[in-house]
């Protein structure tokens, strides 16, 4: 098909979305690489992913045509539809996500946003600081003094009352920061299908999907 016959190109991506998703990259990728470090940079990493994972949610309902989940999230059907026709000489094409697109963005949000929580919990047991401070390390900490019930009986009064603060903040500790491990790695393993996705529809549909999120251009068909 000549230059001259190709669809014209219409805006898709508007600005809020193409520029959300560059930063939830950064700030996640950044966010993986210093998280043995936990420093600072790891924390306002965290911080800018949360941030970002909200305002897309809230973008998802009141944002521009294409950006809202109602034009792309479907049903099981139309996703198993859609990764059919992939193996078709003319496989569904959507000016928007598709199907197969739409449920990885609800599930690259719901694992962002379980490791941001998971990832200030932590903070706020181990260094009693972030939004979630006041609120305590959570389930983890109340078996814990059960737990030690037995060598606590046996210590003075001074020293079981000490013991059994430091074995919960370490309990509560080891338990949140597993399970923000398990979200962060489940995070990468989506980025990492969502990034083979792309790529095949790339060449099936014969389209730059990765230039379309910088200048948020698509052909109609």
């Amino acid at each position: 098909m000549s230059t001259e016959q190709r669809p014209p190109l219409v805006q898709v991506w508007d600005p809020l979305v193409r520029i959300g998703h560059w930063i939830l990259v950064v700030a996640f990728f950044t966010a993986w690489f210093t998280g043995e470090d936990e420093g600072l940079v790891h924390v306002y990493a965290g911080y800018t992913v949360g941030a970002v994972v909200v305002l897309r949610i809230l973008w998802g309902f009141i944002g521009s045509r294409h950006a809202r989940f109602a034009d792309f999230v479907r049903g099981p059907g139309a996703v198993f539809s859609y990764v059919r026709s992939l193996f078709t000489r003319t496989p569904q094409h959507f000016l928007g996500h598709n199907p197969a697109g739409g449920l990885m963005i609800l599930l690259l949000l719901g694992s962002l946003a379980a490791t941001t929580w998971t990832g200030l919990k932590l903070y706020a047991v181990e260094e009693n600081a972030g939004p979630l401070a006041s609120l305590g390390a959570g389930p983890a900490l109340s078996v814990a003094p059960v737990v030690r019930n037995a060598v606590a009986e046996e210590e003075a009064e001074d020293n079981e009352h000490s013991a059994s603060a430091a074995g919960a903040e370490s309990d509560g500790e080891e338990y949140w920061e597993e399970l923000h491990e398990l979200f962060a790695t489940i995070t990468l393993w989506l980025v990492g299908m969502h990034v083979a996705g792309v790529l095949i529809g790339c060449w099936r549909h014969r389209e730059n999907l990765i230039r379309a999120m910088v200048s948020g251009l698509k052909r109609q068909a």
